[in-house]
Protein backbone atom coordinates (compact mmCIF):
# COMPACT_ATOMS: atom_id res chain seq x y z
CA UNK A 1 0.00 0.00 0.00
CA UNK A 2 1.29 3.44 -0.91
CA UNK A 3 2.06 6.01 1.80
CA UNK A 4 -0.17 9.03 2.20
CA UNK A 5 2.16 11.98 1.64
CA UNK A 6 1.11 15.32 3.08
CA UNK A 7 2.73 18.71 3.42
CA UNK A 8 3.68 17.81 7.01
CA UNK A 9 5.50 14.54 6.19
CA UNK A 10 6.78 15.45 2.69
CA UNK A 11 10.27 16.51 3.83
CA UNK A 12 10.93 13.35 5.87
CA UNK A 13 9.25 10.83 3.54
CA UNK A 14 10.33 12.24 0.16
CA UNK A 15 13.14 14.80 0.26
CA UNK A 16 15.17 12.98 2.93
CA UNK A 17 14.38 9.45 1.73
CA UNK A 18 17.44 7.19 1.38
CA UNK A 19 15.71 5.35 -1.50
CA UNK A 20 14.02 6.65 -4.68
CA UNK A 21 10.42 7.79 -4.24
CA UNK A 22 7.49 7.55 -6.64
CA UNK A 23 4.76 10.10 -5.96
CA UNK A 24 1.29 9.68 -7.43
CA UNK A 25 -0.45 13.08 -7.62
CA UNK A 26 -4.18 12.28 -7.70
CA UNK A 27 -7.69 13.41 -6.70
CA UNK A 28 -10.81 11.54 -5.62
CA UNK A 29 -12.87 12.98 -8.51
CA UNK A 30 -10.35 11.88 -11.19
CA UNK A 31 -11.39 8.75 -13.11
CA UNK A 32 -7.94 7.88 -14.51
CA UNK A 33 -6.49 8.41 -10.99
CA UNK A 34 -8.92 5.86 -9.55
CA UNK A 35 -8.01 3.51 -12.41
CA UNK A 36 -4.26 3.50 -11.67
CA UNK A 37 -4.56 3.70 -7.87
CA UNK A 38 -4.58 -0.11 -7.37
CA UNK A 39 -1.62 -0.38 -9.78
CA UNK A 40 0.34 2.17 -7.74
CA UNK A 41 -0.47 0.18 -4.57
CA UNK A 42 0.81 -3.02 -6.25
CA UNK A 43 4.03 -1.25 -7.24
CA UNK A 44 4.40 -0.10 -3.60
CA UNK A 45 4.15 -3.70 -2.42
CA UNK A 46 6.48 -5.12 -5.07
CA UNK A 47 9.14 -2.43 -4.63
CA UNK A 48 9.01 -2.28 -0.81
CA UNK A 49 12.49 -1.95 0.68
CA UNK A 50 13.97 -0.87 -2.68
CA UNK A 51 11.90 2.24 -3.34
CA UNK A 52 9.16 4.19 -1.61
CA UNK A 53 5.75 4.84 -3.18
CA UNK A 54 3.44 7.58 -1.97
CA UNK A 55 0.27 9.38 -2.98
CA UNK A 56 -0.48 13.08 -2.75
CA UNK A 57 -4.08 14.24 -2.97
CA UNK A 58 -3.84 17.48 -4.97
CA UNK A 59 -6.97 18.88 -3.30
CA UNK A 60 -5.46 18.43 0.17
CA UNK A 61 -1.86 19.39 -0.70
CA UNK A 62 -2.22 21.99 -3.43
CA UNK A 63 1.09 23.62 -2.50
CA UNK A 64 2.98 20.39 -3.27
CA UNK A 65 1.18 20.01 -6.60
CA UNK A 66 2.13 23.60 -7.43
CA UNK A 67 5.73 23.04 -6.29
CA UNK A 68 6.06 20.22 -8.84
CA UNK A 69 4.12 21.99 -11.58
CA UNK A 70 1.40 19.35 -11.69
CA UNK A 71 -1.18 20.56 -14.20
CA UNK A 72 -2.83 17.25 -15.12
CA UNK A 73 -3.58 14.21 -13.00
CA UNK A 74 -2.65 11.53 -12.52
CA UNK A 75 0.97 12.61 -12.60
CA UNK A 76 3.66 10.23 -11.37
CA UNK A 77 6.85 11.98 -10.24
CA UNK A 78 10.03 10.02 -9.56
CA UNK A 79 12.33 11.58 -6.92
CA UNK A 80 15.90 10.52 -6.16
CA UNK A 81 18.12 12.35 -3.71
CA UNK A 82 15.41 14.96 -3.21
CA UNK A 83 15.32 15.87 -6.93
CA UNK A 84 12.83 14.98 -9.66
CA UNK A 85 14.43 12.56 -12.13
CA UNK A 86 11.44 11.43 -14.22
CA UNK A 87 7.73 12.00 -14.71
CA UNK A 88 4.75 10.23 -16.28
CA UNK A 89 1.54 12.17 -16.92
CA UNK A 90 -1.70 10.26 -17.40
CA UNK A 91 -2.66 6.66 -16.78
CA UNK A 92 0.00 4.11 -17.67
CA UNK A 93 0.78 0.43 -17.24
CA UNK A 94 2.27 -1.22 -14.17
CA UNK A 95 5.19 -2.46 -16.28
CA UNK A 96 5.98 1.08 -17.40
CA UNK A 97 5.85 2.40 -13.82
CA UNK A 98 8.14 -0.36 -12.52
CA UNK A 99 10.59 0.06 -15.42
CA UNK A 100 10.79 3.82 -14.80
CA UNK A 101 11.22 3.27 -11.04
CA UNK A 102 13.97 0.66 -11.55
CA UNK A 103 15.78 3.13 -13.82
CA UNK A 104 15.94 5.48 -10.79
CA UNK A 105 17.68 2.92 -8.55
Amino acid sequence: MALQITESNFESEVINSPVPVLIDFWATWCGPCRMISPIVDQVATEMAGVAKVGKINVDEAAALATRYGVKNIPTLVFIKGGEEVARITGATSKDNIIARLKACL
